[in-house]
């Protein structure tokens, strides 16, 4: 724009009533917002990867075709299609960049669905659809393996097909009882194995009582063969130690023996409760979401995502160094 154009459009803002200056203030701020989500995404694209390639066949013979919704655009010369730096990723045709940054805030600080709707200002439904995408890739930072001494204990959450069309039970109140009495397959177990540097890996092992055999295809392969396991008196912990060799001792809870020098499940325990409580306010979850649930709680216990442009990072595979000690 010219300098002579620039004059007269700025002096055309003195004409405007106050509704008007407030409504352009807003378009210019959101505009704004999401030019910094759009260099960003950019960045954080060209950052993890090397060459840009096509996501259908892979070629990195590309060529620039245009823009869409401000993300630059790319062709693919063996194949023909076009992509962007989202294409592939899970926020791919996602809408209203502007507040993505704003929503990731939201939920660093846990809000529901529909407070952070409200928050945003988009529909429950498109707040629900964020949530669940932006952690599908956040959800997988997560230590590889745990080391030296590990607590292992299960918590058991009443099975919900909350938001399910057709459920496979009758229907009960939220909040209810399980029919059964004890653990059952009305329960769903959320196996948890911490050590003592505070690393975390946490399984949805299936319905009903833990077993050997879900500890053998869920903790073996994220703990050392030469771990100390430190767990309650549950049998299937005793099978499973003795099958692979591994160190093990147990803490008799129900005698009251809770501490026997390093022997104790006080960190794991401390684990479940802080869970139970960040899960009290969202009222029920459904099962087949928990594992992003529990991703995003562990998002928030281990403080390695401290801002939204970091949690938006992480939604596009981009995480910060995991230092194992």
């Amino acid at each position: 724009m010219r300098p002579a154009q620039w004059q007269a459009f700025t002096a055309m803002f003195t004409q405007l009533s106050q509704h008007q200056r407030h409504a352009s203030i807003q378009l210019l701020s959101g505009a704004a917002k999401q030019e910094a989500v759009i260099t960003l995404i950019e960045q954080t694209a060209h950052a993890s990867a090397a060459h840009l390639a096509c996501p259908a066949c892979h070629s990195t013979h590309c060529h620039r075709h245009g823009q869409v919704h401000g993300l630059q655009r790319y062709r693919c010369v063996p194949c023909g299609r076009t992509f962007n730096c989202l294409t592939g990723t899970p926020l791919a045709r996602l809408r209203h960049k502007r507040q993505w940054l704003d929503y990731a805030a939201c939920m660093l600080d846990s809000f529901t669905v529909r407070k952070a709707a409200a928050q945003v200002e988009v529909h429950r439904n498109t707040s629900f659809r964020w949530r669940h995408r932006f952690l599908a890739l956040a959800r997988t930072d997560r230590p590889l393996c745990l080391h030296g001494i590990v607590e292992a204990d299960e918590i058991f959450l009443l099975e919900s097909e909350k938001g399910a069309r057709h459920l496979q039970r009758p229907a009960r109140k939220r909040g209810g009882h399980a029919s059964k009495r004890g653990i059952s397959d009305e329960h769903v177990c959320i196996l948890v194995a911490r050590d003592r540097t505070g690393q975390t890996r946490d399984f949805v092992t299936g319905k009903g009582q833990l077993t050997k055999e879900r500890l053998h295809t869920w903790l073996k392969p994220v703990i050392d063969s030469d771990v100390l396991l430190v767990t309650d008196g549950h049998a299937a912990y005793r099978a499973f130690a003795r099958d692979t060799g591994i160190s093990h001792e147990a803490v008799n809870l129900r005698a009251g023996v809770r501490v026997r020098g390093a022997v104790h499940v006080q960190n794991v325990n401390a684990y479940h409760s802080r869970l139970r409580q960040w899960l009290a306010p969202f009222h029920g979850v459904a099962t087949r979401y928990l594992p992003n649930y529990l991703g995003w709680r562990w998002i928030l216990d281990a403080k390695r995502i401290r801002s939204a442009t970091s949690l938006l990072k992480a939604a596009l595979g981009s995480f910060p160094h995991l230092t194992v000690t």
